[in-house]
């Protein structure tokens, strides 16, 4: 069920798109993930999405022996939801990228819903130097860079999780996202309720403009009526603009350092609860209430805490 008035806050902690010389506040080690999601949930998020890093490059790691080394740490500190990414990173295969939701069985995974050109090299004109080699590598190949989502992709990460209990956080980069998912919901390989997360601002998808985030909510509406549950992430500068204008129209808000680095025009995000507590006021300032971990489960049809594997 939906409980009026009420807004999820998902908290994406450190992903993989942002890399150590663009901020000093990108978490990478264990214990800065740790410390950063207890802080966000704290702050007011009811979902916490976390990736994984090298914690001596920064580098993203999607091996479970990465995940273990926060993931106990986080279900101790809060009460939140814990989100495990199967996006892992664009340069990963998806046998690599699923393998911590297979073994970890969180209440939610995020599942990308379709193949894209997936954009970054163009922060090569930003950055000059950089920490470490990779970084230039990784921004570069993005130029020739085919983000592989496939439908066959998406059923093996269905059947991988589903009987865990585990619900998906549904990323939709462009509207033909919607349809794939609505494919999948036609063939009974999802049920709702549908936690859909529109993303805005990535080059190779949808843009951010006012107009792109109606169109979604539109397509979205068309295709599930009351059957899904919708929050936005916008990435970068678009993040806070794209939040206002969905929470306004009754949907939910993802924030985090792994969707933009930045707490205002020019001003770096000193850690995630900077960002969570910025969706805070936006959300409140409309007249509605943050959700919490529990009202959210019951938004979302959780399994809850006490059924994941870590």
């Amino acid at each position: 069920m939906s409980i009026k008035g009420k807004v999820v806050i998902t908290c994406a902690i450190t992903g993989s798109i942002h890399t150590p010389t663009m901020t000093p506040h990108l978490p990478i080690t264990p214990d800065e993930i740790a410390s950063e999601a207890v802080a966000a949930a704290e702050a007011g998020a009811a979902i916490l999405h976390l990736h994984a890093r090298d914690p001596e490059t920064g580098k993203p790691d999607q091996t479970p022996e990465a995940f273990a080394r926060f993931l106990p740490r986080i279900k101790q500190s809060t009460n939140a939801a814990v989100n495990i990414t199967t996006g892992g990173s664009p340069f990963m295969t998806v046998e690599e990228r699923v393998r911590p939701a297979a073994q970890f069985k969180p209440e939610v995974a995020s599942l990308n819903m379709g193949s894209m050109n997936f954009g970054l090299f163009p922060l090569l004109d930003k950055y000059t130097e950089f920490k470490h080699d990779w970084e230039r590598q990784h921004l570069e190949a993005t130029r020739d860079l085919v983000f592989r989502n496939s439908f066959k992709d998406i059923e093996y990460v269905l059947e991988t999780c589903y009987e865990n209990g585990t619900r998906f956080e549904f990323e939709c980069y462009d509207i033909g996202h919607l349809y794939n998912l609505k494919h999948f919901a036609d063939r009974g390989l999802v049920k709702p309720p549908f936690f859909i997360q529109s993303v805005f601002g990535i080059l190779g998808g949808i843009g951010a403009h006012p107009e792109d985030v109606s169109h979604m909510k539109r397509t979205a509406d068309r295709l599930f009526g009351s059957d899904y549950r919708w929050s936005v992430l916008g990435a970068g500068a678009a993040q806070l603009r794209v939040a206002a204008q969905a929470a306004a129209m009754g949907g939910n808000i993802r924030v985090g350092i792994e969707d933009s680095i930045w707490a205002g025009r020019g001003v770096l995000a000193k850690s995630n609860a900077d960002q969570v507590k910025l969706a805070r006021k936006i959300i409140e300032g409309l007249g509605l209430e943050v959700a919490t971990p529990d009202e959210a489960r019951e938004i979302l049809s959780l399994k809850g805490g006490d059924a994941v594997n870590f």
